[in-house]
């Protein structure tokens, strides 16, 4: 379930306005994961300050709702890992990861695109050359 830019909603269960500050019950059962997964998350990404009260209970703002909403999402839907969802975090910053939407994860070996035909040539004769200087030093 994907929280949007003003948090969760009335609807979301607890009968609170969209405004409202969230315990951490309330904002693991609006996200789906376990109490202990956003306390997790929390030493994972500095970025999610919850307010802390008397006796250290969390209360959760809209906007922390928002943003691990889409960190959620990153994890679990589109397959990202942590260090990539906090390497997105660090180059887009906060605004930048909940309003962006990417169509496919980062991953470690991403292929490059595709140079341009005169530069394919040109590669492929070098290419054709190690293959050579390979053969020779075997």
């Amino acid at each position: 379930m994907a929280v949007g830019r003003q948090g969760a909603s009335a609807s979301d269960g607890t009968g609170k306005s969209p405004e409202a500050y969230r315990t951490i019950s309330e904002a693991s059962s609006i996200l789906a994961v376990a109490p202990h997964v956003l306390r997790f998350w929390e030493s994972r990404f500095n970025q999610i300050r919850p307010v802390k009260r008397a006796g250290g209970r969390r209360y959760y703002r809209p906007d922390d709702l928002a943003l691990l909403g889409r960190i959620r999402e990153l994890l679990h839907d589109q397959g990202y890992s942590i260090r990539g969802v906090q390497k997105l975090l660090k180059s887009e910053g906060v605004r930048g990861v909940i309003g962006n939407v990417p169509a496919e994860p980062e991953t470690a070996e991403e292929a490059p695109s595709p140079p341009p035909d005169a530069s394919r040539k040109e590669l492929e004769a070098v290419l054709w050359e190690l293959v050579a200087l390979r053969d020779l030093l075997r």
